[in-house]
């Protein structure tokens, strides 16, 4: 998984009630809107976001309609679990003992 699909995941898990539009998600994540739109639109299509045209009059509102993202009640499940695979810490190696110290 890479690093920005974790902090995308990690500000949905954050608010996991919330929605939030995409330029928002890539704000707070330090992330381009063309980093995270593919992003959501891959997490969407696994089931894991849902998301919604916003209902605004765009002539009132000065401004296009925004696709509001949040989590899928069962996409919670799964991106926490994907998180926690994606920060397993690594083992250390054991050294190796050197020639002629045993």
């Amino acid at each position: 998984m890479t690093i920005p699909t974790q902090l995308v995941l990690e500000i949905l898990l954050s608010e996991p009630e919330r929605e939030r539009y995409g330029y928002e998600i890539g704000e707070t994540a330090g992330l381009a809107s063309g980093t995270v739109h593919p992003i959501l639109a891959r997490l969407e299509s696994l089931g894991w976001v849902e998301s919604r045209w916003e209902d605004v009059d765009v002539s009132t509102a000065g401004r296009p309609a925004r696709r509001y993202y949040r989590l899928a009640d069962d996409g919670r499940a799964a991106a926490r679990a994907a998180l926690m695979r994606a920060y397993r810490p690594r083992r250390p190696r054991q050294a190796s003992p050197l020639p002629g110290s045993a």
